[in-house]
């Protein structure tokens, strides 16, 4: 299995050389590429084609999130964004979820729990950090009126909120006895009858539509 190509986006070269340093040991995990500003990054990741950017959700010329909406809205297939941050409810961090990118990372998060981080960011069937995603939508977009049950089959509204938990696939599938490929699917209604990319942009929108709503279970 190929090792899993990270491109480093942020403008102070120390927090790069750290994260170079940590995730280089690691075999499954190679560092292809450097940038300093967020249109720097969008140069370098359109040059290297990576599987995922490590992106600081504030750098000058573009910032982050811009730089994450024209990376998603211009490569097929897109690279996997994880947006770097200090503060975990900062309002630019949910912007960047909004924006496309499957999850954040505090830059204090400990080695191993960022080389963790970074192989669950690489997968398509897993939420990254859920229970922060969950607080940071909470805080951020707390739906009212719930709009979205009408619009899904029972058990896709059952997938959601076990997708909101963020169980895996596989998870989901031992939760539902079900099969692996049946819950693929409903995964796929899900995220096609939400207009969402992916996971992570189903959950925000469950809860901006009421779906979720902070404390309970929707």
């Amino acid at each position: 299995m190929s090792a899993t190509r990270i491109v480093l986006a942020d403008d102070e070269r120390l927090v790069r050389v750290a994260l170079r340093a940590i995730l280089g040991c690691e075999p499954d995990l190679e560092v292809v590429g450097e940038a300093a500003t967020g249109a720097e990054a969008v140069s370098v990741v359109r040059a290297l084609r990576p599987d995922l950017v490590l992106m600081d959700v504030r750098m000058p010329e573009v910032d982050g999130i811009r730089a994450t909406e024209r990376l998603l809205a211009t490569l097929d297939p897109p690279p996997r964004v994880v947006v770097l941050t200090t503060f975990e409810n900062d309002a630019s961090v949910y912007a960047a979820l909004r924006a496309g990118a499957v999850g954040f990372l505090l830059k204090r998060t400990a080695a191993e729990d960022l080389v963790r981080a970074v192989r669950l960011a690489a997968r398509s069937d897993t939420l990254l950090f859920p229970a922060a995603v969950r607080a940071l939508a909470a805080h951020h977009a707390p739906g009212t009126r719930d709009t979205l049950t009408p619009r899904l089959s029972a058990r896709e509204a059952e997938v959601l909120r076990l997708m909101a938990e963020g169980l895996s696939n596989a998870e989901i599938a031992e939760r539902l006895t079900v099969g692996a490929e049946t819950v693929k699917s409903h995964v796929a209604a899900v995220l096609a009858e939400l207009g969402a990319r992916d996971r992570t942009q189903a959950v925000i929108t469950a809860y901006e539509h009421g779906f979720v709503r902070p404390g309970g279970r929707g």
